[in-house]
């Protein structure tokens, strides 16, 4: 093929699989769980291709069954850290210079994996160490996945070498060259998101960087088997080094590196600013200033306009609210209805929120599942006491916690009388929503609530029948959420449909799913051509 460069057209999203009983895709999932639940993997640091085992070993073990191991991981030491930056180093001087082409094989490679024999792989680790649904599973580590692999492919091969310069006056021949960055990129993963975590390092990769992968260590079983199948196609030995460990340590070393040039990151807010202020304060020892782009806390909200149709409503405010039991950055955390529908809409979530099945994943009727470990399940059983001692709130449905056998807070609904009450004010990352009933006639109060509650601006939604009620509203909440829905959940941003991120204290908007993030992996270089270079050096007005 030479140097001939292949533009994929525009790629469809992955079909989600049901999974209904019966059907073959169930049959496969169910088998693979039951022989993953019965294996105890070791998982190694990977540094420049090669298993490094540092007998620093820590266990993952399974949110809804916490007596159950997973895996025994061994976490990386400073010494293998810059071992794994050695590593990068070495291995971008060939993989920068690769074609686009080469580096876009190996990602569509991974995508027709995961399409086919790893697809269960990826699934099933989510699933029994994330405490996600078949569903959920289904939509993140397969199909989301999928689509960062082939969107981005189209992005980097076709949208992105379009961009050049509009102008070529006679006898020259500008274009823009797009170079990785000079360095390794550090991705930093959430627990949450197995495509994202995957995404996180694979991003910059396909546009020529090399990267360090730190995995959350609740998350070490499925993050390995993406590293496996990322291998099995063809990636080349030390592009992406894998270090699972103590996140302190781990930072340190790699921020020490003059090779460091980008930081990629998805978690809370908190430990973001941290980043970027430790970052800042080594600038004069990197050899370019570093990219950073992070994606972080949310508060996200669903607002109801009186005209509002109340089932559609409800649906989303379940689903929004309580699919991964609200593990999502999107998830919906605070609504604000208003009095003229409440009584309807009270009746229906309540009803709504108390069916929901809650239980181990590997039972596919149950809805939700246990959150990822202690400290989450500590943090939101003090919230619910919190709420049951506030005159002000009252819990209207769930409020229950268990962790005799798993880490299990039932889907609960708080309706505040404050709409400044903690829960309707602090992200809690988990299956809580907090309700403010407004008066209709106080709609544009209510709005300056949505808009200044929380510091985050990450998704949201209005739901409201009346048109232009709703242009009004969303031109006056534009700035509230970088990911806005009318009718919808505030959650399910889809790659190539809704580029993701937000911003405030929501992250850097940078669009995950989108060529924009791509352009943040990339440092380009003007380049004109003179074919008629001149020969004096003086001006005409000089005569």
């Amino acid at each position: 093929m030479g140097n001939q460069i292949f533009c994929p057209a525009v790629p469809d999203n992955e079909p989600i699989l049901d999974y209904a009983p019966g059907s073959s895709e169930r049959a496969s999932i169910e088998g693979r769980l039951e022989s993953m639940w019965n294996d105890v993997p070791e998982i190694p640091c990977i540094v420049g291709g090669k298993e490094v085992f540092t007998g620093i070993i820590r266990e993952q073990r399974c949110p809804h069954d916490h007596s159950r191991v997973l895996a025994r991981w061994h976490g990386a030491t400073p010494e293998v850290v810059k071992s794994a930056v050695d590593a990068a180093n070495e291995a971008w001087v060939d993989w920068s210079s690769a074609p686009q082409q080469v580096r876009s094989a190996v990602m569509e490679r991974a995508a027709q994996l995961l399409r086919g024999p790893w697809r269960d792989e990826l699934n099933a680790s989510t699933m029994l160490g994330q405490s996600k649904t078949v569903y959920q599973a289904e939509i993140d580590a397969a199909c989301e996945l999928i689509d960062f692999f082939r969107f981005n492919n189209h992005f980097a091969l076709d949208q992105i070498p379009r961009e050049q310069p509009l102008k070529n006056p006679q006898g020259t021949w500008n274009h823009v060259d797009y170079r990785p960055l000079e360095g390794f990129v550090y991705a930093i993963a959430p627990f949450n998101f197995t495509s994202i975590a995957a995404n996180l390092c694979c991003a910059p990769v396909l546009m020529g960087n090399t990267a360090l992968w730190k995995p959350s260590k609740t998350s070490i079983l499925s993050n390995w088997y993406a590293y496996k199948m990322l291998e099995a196609a063809g990636l080349p030995p030390g592009v992406i080094n894998f270090v699972p460990g103590d996140p302190v340590e781990i930072t340190a070393a790699v921020l020490s590196s003059p090779s460091f040039a980008g930081l990629h990151y998805t978690g809370s807010t908190e430990i973001f600013r941290q980043l970027w202020k430790q970052i800042g304060d080594q600038l004069e020892n990197y050899r370019s200033y570093p990219r950073i782009v992070g994606e972080t806390g949310g508060k996200d909200f669903i607002f109801a306009h009186p005209s509002a149709d109340v089932a559609p409503l409800v649906t989303a405010a379940v689903r929004g609210a309580f699919e991964y039991q609200g593990q999502k950055c999107s998830a919906a955390s605070r609504m604000y209805i208003p009095e003229s529908i409440w009584p309807q809409v009270k009746d229906q979530l309540v009803e709504a929120t108390r069916s929901l099945p809650m239980g181990d994943v590997r039972d596919f009727r149950n809805f939700v599942s246990a959150v990822i470990d202690e400290g989450a399940y500590k943090r939101l059983q003090q919230a619910i006491e919190g709420a049951k001692e506030d005159p002000q709130c009252h819990i209207i449905a769930g409020g229950e916690c268990d962790d005799s056998q798993g880490w299990y807070i039932s889907p609960t609904v708080i309706e505040c009388e404050d709409p400044r009450s903690y829960s309707m004010e602090t992200e809690l990352f988990g299956p809580i929503l907090s309700v403010f009933v407004y008066d209709d006639a106080e709609m544009d109060r209510c709005l300056d609530l949505v808009d200044n509650t929380s510091p985050y601006a990450l998704t949201g939604a209005v739901f409201c029948s009346d048109r232009v009620a709703t242009d009004a509203i969303s031109e006056r909440l534009r700035y509230s959420a970088g990911n806005f829905y009318i009718n919808d959940k505030p959650t399910g941003a889809v790659v190539g449909q809704q580029p993701f991120g937000g911003a405030r204290a929501s992250g850097t908007d940078d669009k995950a799913g989108s060529a924009l993030n791509l352009l943040r992996w990339v440092a380009p270089r003007t380049v004109k051509e003179n074919f008629m270079p001149p020969t004096a050096h003086e001006y005409p007005h000089m005569g």
